[in-house]
């Protein structure tokens, strides 16, 4: 995609997020590889004020805190870039306040297997790293971590991120972590769910490596 191209993606992907209720207001950030460049949200911008020439631009190299634009990017910026330069096969990253998925990192829970669809993350669990202040170079090193042999992870007293090879494969699975998060969190309530094992979970991961969204034939 050419960079206007790539800037009205992040845009439209913003207000879907808000429209499914995943964010609201100026709550989340998501960012966009642009070659040797990464475009990120704009820092306090309300969705509905967003537009592509809001959009950042910062070096995946060289300084860290330089940026493009008329707008500072997102204050997240550090987890967005970290993540970028660590994982080639991450384009897309997003991060949410989700009410279901945010519910259980304030309550410190991963999510385990309640459903198959747990594989679409790489494996058994959803982690949940612990709690750092939000900008912060430790905030960005527990998430790492996190994503380790995995494409979401749950910040403690804070929110939730997931990672795609593309903006389409991100949003998926922005909404199958948040129906997780409620499946677990609805479970727990009714008793307390049964746990897919750890080979059910393998198997399906192989199985996953084709699956997600993808154009009509």
């Amino acid at each position: 995609m050419t960079d206007s191209n790539q800037r009205a993606t992040l845009v439209a992907a913003a207000q879907e997020l808000e429209r499914l209720g995943l964010n609201h207001g100026s709550a989340g950030n998501l960012s966009l590889r642009a070659g040797a460049m990464a475009l990120i949200t704009p820092s306090g911008v309300p969705t509905g004020a967003l537009t592509p020439e809001t959009i950042a631009c910062m070096p995946l190299a060289g300084v860290d805190g330089a940026w493009e634009g008329p707008l500072p990017p997102s204050s997240e910026w550090r987890f967005h870039l970290d993540i970028l330069r660590a994982r080639p096969d991450v384009n897309a990253v997003v991060h949410t306040h989700s009410p279901y998925a945010t519910t259980l990192a304030v309550m410190r829970r991963e999510i385990p297997a309640v459903h198959y669809m747990i594989a679409a993350f790489g494996g058994p669990t959803v982690r949940c790293v612990d709690y750092a202040p939000y900008g912060t170079q430790e905030l960005s090193r527990l998430v790492l971590t996190g994503l380790e042999g995995r494409d979401g992870v749950l910040l403690a007293n804070h929110g939730a991120i997931v990672t795609g090879a593309d903006m389409r494969r991100a949003l998926w699975r922005a909404v199958e972590l948040e129906n997780l998060a409620r499946l677990f969190y609805l479970s727990l309530i009714g008793g307390g769910p049964v746990i897919l094992d750890d080979a059910e979970i393998e198997r399906t991961v192989e199985r996953f490596k084709n699956y997600g969204p993808r154009d009509p034939a």
